[in-house]
């Protein structure tokens, strides 16, 4: 797997979040960072740099000219830096689908939060809607980045499915829509839902109460490589959820600020369904 997002030296978002889940599950991945920072800048300071377009293109050519690309069965993106870097990961998508036509894409459309709003820089938010989205195959928003995408504002169950129905007509088969919070739904809780052509499924957790930078990056990680694995979104979601918050749980028992990943490895490469899945559809 070709894995092109950020990476930090202190806690685990971005790639730091990815690499070593996707690498317990037994996948051979290829990371290429699009910044390289202290930590994340949830932090007072984070130092470092983002990588310039022709960086990060001198790097994928790079792993190409290695024979690597064409042995890459999956791309997975995240945290972009800059726009134009965005135009580098299309590149690498289409050159890896024209080397194998079964890979598959998952765009993690990092944009913002609810509680930050958008956190990226000018232009970025735009060019993952208008042109990473319509070339994946999954993508993996959080329920603000759902909202973006779709131009709505979705405060109920229904109304986050048809965000998802509209994002799916351009182009992603499959959605999977993190960190949902409604108003239809049990009081201090939240859901992750998973949408394909066969149907939805819902997964609703206790709202756990800790933030913490990468839940994102490490459920899109993993949520891939179930996907991958077994083919069903359904399964996918089961797997993904029930790693996810046990690490978060985990974390949020220990007092720490960063994702206990390395600590919970065994529940990344041996999970243990936690929470029933519900048929929506």
């Amino acid at each position: 797997m070709l894995s092109i997002q950020s990476l930090v030296a202190v806690g685990h978002v971005g790639n730091s979040a990815a690499v070593f889940p996707l690498q317990r599950l037994g996948h051979e991945v290829i990371p290429v960072m699009t910044v390289h920072l202290s930590n994340h800048t949830g932090y007072e300071t984070a130092r470092g740099a983002s990588l310039s377009a022709h960086e990060v293109r001198e790097v994928i050519t790079g792993v190409d000219e290695r024979g690597m690309l064409e042995q890459c069965d999956a791309v997975l993106s995240g945290y972009l830096g800059d726009r134009r870097v965005g135009a580098v990961v299309l590149e690498a998508v289409h050159r890896v689908k024209s080397l194998n036509p079964a890979a598959t894409y998952c765009c993690d459309p990092v944009i913002g939060d609810r509680s930050g709003g958008v956190f990226v820089g000018p232009g970025i938010p735009e060019f993952i809607r208008d042109e990473l989205v319509p070339a994946a195959d999954i993508i993996t928003p959080n329920h603000f980045e759902l909202d973006y995408l779709s131009g709505r504002v979705t405060r109920t169950l229904s109304e986050v499915l048809a965000a998802v129905d509209h994002v799916r007509d351009r182009g992603p088969r499959i959605v999977l829509a993190t960190s949902v919070v409604v108003e239809d739904a049990p009081p201090q809780t939240m859901a992750m839902l998973a949408v394909s052509e066969v149907g939805a499924w819902m997964v609703t957790t206790p709202l756990l109460p800790i933030s913490l930078g990468g839940c994102g990056d490490l459920t899109a990680a993993l949520f891939s490589a179930h996907l991958h694995e077994t083919g069903s979104p359904e399964r996918a979601l089961a797997l993904t959820t029930s790693t996810v918050f046990t690490i978060v749980e985990s974390t949020l028992a220990a007092g720490g600020q960063e994702m206990r990943i390395v600590a919970e490895q065994d529940a990344i490469a041996h999970p243990a369904l936690r929470f029933e899945v519900e048929r929506l559809r």
